[in-house]
């Protein structure tokens, strides 16, 4: 049941306090070591093994194949530039696991609460079945802090979910937190919300290990990039790989993220979209451990999110977001010029920006995941900055030890995409991660493994994965100058 009670953290060193809320756990995972097959579960696998091909080394793809060739069937996994690679979604440093989902309804916020939450035990038990023989731990157990100024609706709902599910939670003191971790400014805090399992997952790592074990395991990895080459009857015979190679199997099963709308531009251009986003680490001060885990948990402010480094090889404080500007005070004044414009009806310039600049369009390179540049510069510096001196100010002076940019793939449904292709029977489509897809693999590889070998599962939950019907808006054209 969810405990509301507050810990006496005053008493409490900020070890302890972390031990006492449960983000202490986690230091070594180690367990079992030999691969395990297990039984097909399925009458088309307990027949001859089919033949799949897995386009999509990533952290899907690696996991849909890993549980794939758990179920015996023949896997390939097929890349156009490696599991982990610097271009995709999931060759980032590190990946956060919380089942935080407020700002979902219905059906789907529930439904990826307690998907995150069976993530968690299963990156958990991951690290405990394969830690010890790849000679590292992936899963970090942190506890995660929510913090408003006031009660809002993304703290309110998450609440509702956590209490219907029984899922530990706790509502804590601001002062027993602000003594806990003085290094958070957070004198305007009146709410916290805790989440004391979630956790931080070393991400690139975490794919290039799924895509090992799939190999320890039986498969088989091969680099190049796939294009759908033989369709005829309905069905997907053959891929053409750029190398001059072609491969024919039983079943396709493309998890290439945001390449998807490039490799099914008719189907998938207008319900997906891959913008890019920005982290920045921060490095940590010389002998001072209290932004290195586990000494404080991770965090979520309005738009920002981040976590402490993680040791052994420490790639810094993470920061995901930015604060914004104070306005000038020629931007307040055109602000208020354009409240009382509304206030009193005008027309012309009501709801617009006046005098700002004209927003200039992303050029398309910045649209393909193959050709787009990721280098962070000032301008995406410079919010996390300013969120940095604000909420962490002893790492206000802190140096950039390394950011990361990476395209994420959202759809139109703001749901994953676990579907078979409608023109092709034999091709199935795992797509959508929705900025949140890394923490869930675990769960989405068990269970589109489970799809494409016949099961289907719940009909509602299959239902809600669907390829979407509807397409976004089209972009609005960029503001002229005047």
């Amino acid at each position: 049941m969810p405990n509301d009670s507050t810990p006496d953290a005053s008493a409490l060193p900020r070890r302890d306090f972390l031990k006492k809320t449960g983000a202490g756990a986690g230091l070594l995972m180690v367990g079992n070591t030999g691969p395990v097959i297990r039984a097909a579960t399925s009458a088309r696998s307990a027949s001859a093994s089919p033949d799949i091909v897995v386009i999509g080394a990533g952290v899907w793809g690696s996991f849909t194949a890993m549980n794939l060739r758990k179920m015996g069937a023949n896997v390939t996994l097929v890349d156009a530039y490696g599991p982990g690679n610097s271009r995709s979604t999931s060759g980032d440093e590190t990946r956060g696991v919380r089942s935080s989902y407020g700002d979902k309804t219905g059906a789907l916020g529930e439904l990826w609460t307690l998907w995150a939450r069976e993530s968690i035990k299963k990156w958990i038990a991951f690290d405990d079945e394969w830690g010890r023989e790849f000679r590292l731990n992936l899963f970090h157990t942190t506890g995660d802090l929510i913090m408003r100024t006031e009660w809002d609706n993304f703290q309110l709902r998450t609440k509702v979910w956590w209490e219907k599910n029984k899922i530990p939670y706790q509502v804590l003191n601001p002062d027993d937190v602000r003594k806990a971790f003085p290094v958070i400014s957070m004198d305007d805090i009146t709410a916290v919300l805790y989440e004391p399992d979630a956790g931080v997952v070393r991400a690139r790592r975490a794919t290039q290990t799924a895509a090992a074990v799939f190999e320890k395991l039986g498969g088989k990895i091969i680099i190049g990039r796939a294009t759908p080459s033989n369709v005829a009857g309905g069905m997907l015979h053959e891929i053409s790989l750029d190398t001059g190679r072609k491969l024919r199997a039983d079943t396709f099963v493309f998890a290439v993220g945001p390449w998807m709308s490039k490799t099914f531009p008719e189907l998938l251009a207008k319900k997906t979209r891959a913008p890019i986003g920005y982290v920045c680490y921060f490095a940590t001060p010389v002998g001072d451990h209290r932004f290195t885990f586990p000494n404080i948990p991770s965090y979520n402010f309005p738009g920002v999110t981040g976590w402490a480094a993680l040791p052994v090889d420490n790639r810094g404080f993470r920061v995901r977001g930015s604060e914004r500007a104070p306005a000038t005070p020629a931007e307040a004044a055109a602000a208020a010029g354009r409240a009382g414009g509304r206030a009193g009806g005008a027309g012309a310039g009501a709801g617009t920006t006046a005098g700002a600049p004209a927003q200039p369009e992303t050029p398309p390179a910045q649209l393909d995941p193959d050709t787009s540049d990721r280098w962070a510069d000032a301008s995406r510096i410079e919010g996390s900055r300013r969120f940095i001196a604000h909420r962490f100010p002893l790492l206000k002076d802190a140096p950039i030890a390394q950011t990361h940019a990476c395209h994420y793939e959202s759809t139109s449904s703001s749901n994953f995409i676990i579907d078979v292709h409608p023109q092709m029977a034999n091709t199935w489509i795992v797509a959508g991660g929705n900025a949140e897809g890394f923490k869930f693999s675990p769960v989405v590889g068990e269970y589109a493994a489970k799809r494409v070998m016949g099961i289907e599962g719940d009909a509602d939950i299959a239902k809600g994965f669907r390829i979407p019907d509807k397409e976004f808006d089209p972009p609005a054209p960029a503001a002229k100058t005047p």
